[in-house]
């Protein structure tokens, strides 16, 4: 069940870095309707003036009581580049929440993974384990961090990973998750970012016997199932099948994850 309309921009955020080609902007969106029925891990399509194609955006965040979802994108093209210039006040075309998303086991201990523009999907998720959750997150390099204040302001314990050593742990997301494995119980592990990445996060589940759940980022058109352009290779029962991010995911079951 979705809902589509025109929803206020009721603040916005920027993180720009001139000297890394970053540019990386936080909206808060007042939809009282799509709030109540988001969960973590889904999606919204937003309408980009002058452009046919909806751009697809990972929910950050759910605030169902303010009636209002948090979205956290980095500009990629001309569409979001068009999606950045819309300010405080401003109305935005939405269809949401879409596909599915990560399942939540109460009580339960969890990893949440996020690697680049992949780390907000981790932080709705995150905020319902609280204390239980432990965040790690991978850049480049220092100034691509985002929402680490975020995670500890909802209890969660972080750790952060560069690829250059500018920060935190000098290496993979990898490293630390594997040491965790080894040495404390974990639950279930949630994942999102690059490919190579949740390839990696989900050999490591295997390997440690510990239950995964990876958010698939791919192009995408309708966003509802109907273009089929957003095809990627899964198994089922032993056999390798096309299933499709927009509607089967974008969340789905590491072990039926086909990386080949």
């Amino acid at each position: 069940m979705y809902r589509q309309g025109k929803y206020e921009i009721i603040k916005k955020r920027a993180k720009i870095c001139t000297g890394f080609d970053l540019k990386i902007f936080d909206f808060t969106v007042r939809c009282p309707e799509i709030a109540v029925l988001a969960k973590p891990g889904q999606f919204v399509q937003i309408a980009a003036e002058g452009f046919f194609l909806r751009r697809p955006i990972s929910i950050c965040d759910i605030d169902a009581v303010n009636g209002t979802i948090r979205l956290v994108f980095e500009v990629r093209g001309k569409g979001t580049l068009k999606l950045s210039e819309l300010n405080e006040g401003d109305f935005i075309d939405i269809i949401a929440p879409l596909g599915n998303g990560f399942t939540f086991l109460p009580d339960k201990k969890a990893v949440c993974i996020g690697g680049g523009i992949g780390t907000p999907p981790m932080l709705s998720i995150a905020r319902l384990y609280g204390e239980n959750a432990k965040v790690i997150s991978g850049f480049r390099s220092e100034p691509f961090s985002i929402l680490q204040e975020d995670f500890k302001a909802a209890g969660c314990q972080t750790i952060l990973c560069t690829d250059d050593g500018t920060a935190g742990v000098h290496g993979f997301v990898t490293a630390p998750l594997e040491q965790m494995l080894k040495t404390e119980g974990v639950d279930i592990i949630y994942a999102c970012g690059p490919m190579p990445m949740l390839k990696g996060i989900a050999e490591l589940a295997r390997k440690y016997g510990v239950r995964s759940e990876l958010s698939l980022e791919q192009r995408m058109a309708c966003g509802v199932g109907a273009c089929l352009v957003c095809a990627c290779k899964t198994v089922k029962n032993g056999e390798q099948i096309l299933s499709h991010v927009c509607k089967d995911g974008p969340v789905f079951d590491g072990e039926e994850v086909d990386f080949s």
